[in-house]
C-alpha cells in the first residue's frame, strides 16, 4: 500500500507569505488526512535572492501555525550530487542533450518569420538537439522529447548520438 505525501518547497528568498502558508496547510491537511507524511524541501538554490535566517524563520512560521512535517527538511542546495547522479542516467539513455539558448534565444526563435509554423509559445523550437552550435556553451540541459521539436528539425542521429552531446552538468 502506498503512503500519501505532501510537500511543500517554499523558497528561502524572506518571510512565509499568506499564499504560501495556505499552500503549506492545503498540502499538510492532504497528507494528515490520508495518514500520511508531510515532506519540507527549501528551494535555495537562487542565491543572490536568499535572505540569511529565511529558512529557520518559514520552519518556525510552521511550526507557530501547527503544521509539523516528517523527516529531515531538505534543501536543495545539499542535493547536487544526487541531481547530477540522475542527470547522467538521463545523458546515458540518450534522453537528454545540452542547449546553449537562454529564455529570450527560444522566445525570439518561437516568434521567428519564415519558419513555417512556429511552435507555441513556451514550446522549445530544436535549436541544439542536434548538438550546440559553434563557440557556444551549454546554458541548460533539456529533455529529448521528439514530439516537442519541429518535424523539419527532428535529428537524424540515433539516441546514443543525443546523449554523447550534452556537455554541462546544471543549468545556470
Amino acid at each position: 500500500m502506498r503512503v500519501s505525501t505532501g510537500r511543500f518547497a517554499p523558497s528561502t528568498t524572506g518571510p512565509l507569505h499568506l499564499g504560501s502558508l495556505v499552500a503549506a496547510l492545503g498540502s499538510w491537511l492532504f497528507a494528515r488526512a490520508k495518514g500520511g507524511r508531510w515532506l519540507v524541501r527549501m528551494e535555495d538554490l537562487d542565491a543572490p535572492r536568499i535572505v540569511p535566517g529565511a529558512a529557520d524563520e518559514i520552519l518556525r512560521t510552521l511550526e507557530r501555525y501547527g503544521l509539523t512535517w516528517d523527516g529531515e527538511i531538505v534543501f536543495q542546495s545539499e542535493r547536487f550530487a544526487h541531481y547530477d547522479a540522475a542527470l547522467e542516467i538521463l545523458r546515458e539513455k540518450g534522453m537528454v542533450f545540452a542547449c546553449a539558448c537562454s529564455r529570450a534565444d527560444l522566445a525570439r526563435a518561437a516568434s521567428a518569420p519564415g519558419r513555417g509554423d512556429p511552435p507555441p509559445a513556451g514550446v522549445y523550437p530544436g535549436t541544439c538537439h542536434r548538438g550546440l552550435p559553434p563557440g557556444k556553451e551549454t546554458r541548460a540541459v533539456r529533455r529529448f522529447d521528439p514530439r516537442a521539436i519541429p518535424r523539419s528539425h527532428k535529428p537524424a542521429e540515433s539516441s546514443a548520438d543525443r546523449g554523447s552531446s550534452a556537455g554541462a552538468a546544471r543549468s545556470s
